[in-house]
C-alpha cells in the first residue's frame, strides 16, 4: 500500500538531512531498517499508537533548539556510587570523561568503532525489526538506519559494578541519534544506570539480548531541561529463567515518549518495566509499552505513575499479549495518574490479548486528586501544606519506585523527586 504523498514527503524530508554512517558488518541492517522505514513512513497524529501524542518535533528535519538548564545546585545522579562511567555530550562519544572501557566480566566497543566483524552484528537492528510487528515503529527502524554512535556491551559474567551510560547536554540545536546493543549470556548478571538530558533532541535505541538464567537491571532518570524532546526505544528478548527489570524516572522535558518491547521467549522468564514521571505545564510524556508472552510460566508487570499539574499530559498504552500455549503467565498491568490540579490531563489505552486458557492476567488504570483524608491527617498533626503534598506524590509514585531491587538506588531516586517538588513548590 502506498504512503500518502504527505507521509512521504515528510520521510523524505527527514532523511534528506541525515547520512548513512558507514559501519562495515552494521551496513546491511541500517539498510534494510532504511528501506522499512520509506515503507512505513514517519509517525503522524493520525497513526494509531500516536493518536494521543504529536510527533511533529521528533521528524522535521532540524531539531527544535532547547535551552541548556543549569544543573550545578545538584550533585549529579549516581555521583558517589562506583560504577563504570561512559559519557555522551549531545551524542557524541567523550573519552576524556568516560572512564576506561575495561571491566572484568564485561566487554564495551563503541559502535562508532567497530568496524571490523563483531559479535553485535547478530543482534544489531535485528531485535528492533521483530519489534515492528504488529505495532510500526517507525523512530526506531530510523534510529537503526542512522544512528551515528552507542556502544556494544557483551556481559559474560556477573558485573561488579553499575555500567553508567551518562547523557549531557550543551548545545541548543543538538540532534542526536544514539543506539546500544547489550548482550548478556547464560549465568549473566549486569546493572545498566542511565541519566541526563541528552540533546535538544534525542533518538534512543536499546537492544537486549538476555539468555537463559541471566539478569539484567536497567535503571534511568531523564534529566531536568524543560525544552528537550527525547524518543527513546527498549527491545528485549528473554530466555528461560532470566530476569528483565527496567525503571525510567522522568522529570522536566517539552515531550518525552518511551517505548518498551518485550518478548518472552523461555520458560519462567520475568520482565518488570516499571516508570514514574513529575510534570509541570508544558510537559507531554508517554509510555507506550508491549509485552508478548511467548512461553510458559513466565511473569511480567507493568507499573506506571504520572504526576502532573499545570497542564501537563500524561500518556499510557500498555499491552500484554499472551500467545496460545504461554499457559501459567502471571500478567500485571496498572497505570496511574496524580492530577494536582483541573487543568492536566491523563490519556491511558491498556489492553490485553490472550489466546491461553490457564493465565492469570490484569490491568488497571486510575486518575485522581491529591488524597484529601491524607491530606488533613498531616495537617492535623503540624505538617505544612505544601509538605504534605510532597509527602502524599512520594507515597504515589512508591509502587513504581519499588520496582527498583537495589533500596539505595531507590531512595536516591526518592531523592530526587523530593528536590523537584521542592524547587516547584518555592
Amino acid at each position: 500500500m502506498a504512503l500518502p504523498q504527505a507521509k512521504l514527503d515528510a520521510t523524505e524530508a527527514r532523511l534528506s538531512a541525515l547520512a548513512l554512517p558507514e559501519g562495515g558488518w552494521s551496513d546491511p541492517a541500517r539498510a534494510d531498517a532504511l528501506s522499512r522505514l520509506r515503507a512505513m513512513g514517519l509517525p503522524t497524529a493520525r497513526d494509531e499508537y500516536w493518536k494521543y501524542t504529536r510527533p511533529e518535533t521528533l521528524v522535521t528535519a532540524d531539531a527544535p533548539t532547547a535551552a541548556v538548564l543549569d544543573q550545578d545546585d545538584e550533585t549529579p545522579l549516581f555521583a558517589a556510587r562506583d560504577r563504570l562511567k561512559i559519557v555522551f555530550v549531545d551524542g557524541v562519544f567523550s573519552a576524556s570523561a568516560s572512564d576506561d572501557l575495561s571491566l572484568e566480566g564485561v566487554s564495551v566497543d563503541r559502535l562508532a568503532e567497530a568496524k571490523d566483524i563483531h559479535w553485535a552484528k547478530d543482534l544489531y537492528g535485528v531485535l528492533e525489526a521483530q519489534g515492528q510487528t504488529p505495532v510500526a515503529r517507525p523512530l526506531a527502524a530510523l534510529n537503526t538506519a542512522f544512528a551515528s554512535d552507542g556502544v556494544l556491551i557483551h556481559v559474560t559474567g556477573k558485573v561488579s559494578k553499575p555500567i553508567n551510560l551518562i547523557y549531557r547536554h550543551e548545545d541548543e540545536t543538538s540532534d542526536a541519534i544514539l543506539h546500544h546493543v547489550i548482550k548478556l549470556d547464560a549465568g549473566a548478571e549486569a546493572t545498566i544506570l542511565e541519566n541526563g538530558p541528552a540533546a535538544a533532541r534525542f533518538n534512543q535505541c536499546i537492544e537486549v539480548d538476555v539468555a537463559d538464567n541471566a539478569t539484567l537491571h536497567h535503571i534511568r532518570a531523564q534529566g531536568r531541561d524543560h525544552e528537550r524532546r527525547a524518543a527513546t526505544h527498549i527491545f528485549a528478548r528473554l530466555g528461560q529463567e532470566s530476569t528483565f527489570k527496567s525503571f525510567t524516572l522522568t522529570v522536566n522535558g517539552m515531550l518525552t515518549r518511551n517505548e518498551v518491547v518485550i518478548d518472552i521467549t523461555g520458560d519462567n522468564a520475568v520482565a518488570h518495566v516499571a516508570g514514574a514521571c513529575m510534570g509541570d505545564g508544558a510537559f507531554h510524556h508517554d509510555d507506550t509499552i508491549f509485552v508478548t508472552h511467548d512461553a510458559v510460566n513466565c511473569e511480567s508487570r507493568q507499573v506506571f505513575k504520572k504526576v502532573l499539574r499545570n497542564g501537563a499530559t500524561g500518556v499510557f498504552q500498555g499491552k500484554i499479549l499472551v500467545k496460545a500455549g504461554a499457559q501459567k503467565t502471571d500478567g500485571y498491568q496498572i497505570s496511574q495518574s496524580l492530577l494536582l490540579d483541573g487543568d492536566s490531563q491523563f490519556l491511558a489505552k491498556p489492553e490485553l490479548e490472550i489466546y491461553a486458557d490457564d493465565v492469570a492476567c490484569s490491568h488497571g488504570s486510575t486518575s485522581g486528586a491529591i488524597d484529601e483524608e491524607g491530606l488533613f491527617y498531616l495537617r492535623a498533626r503540624g505538617v505544612p501544606r505544601g509538605t504534605a503534598e510532597d509527602l502524599l506524590t512520594i507515597a504515589f509514585i512508591a509502587e513504581a519506585v519499588q520496582e527498583i531491587e537495589d533500596e539505595s538506588l531507590q531512595e536516591e531516586l526518592v531523592e530526587r523527586v523530593a528536590a523537584w517538588l521542592a524547587r516547584r513548590r518555592s
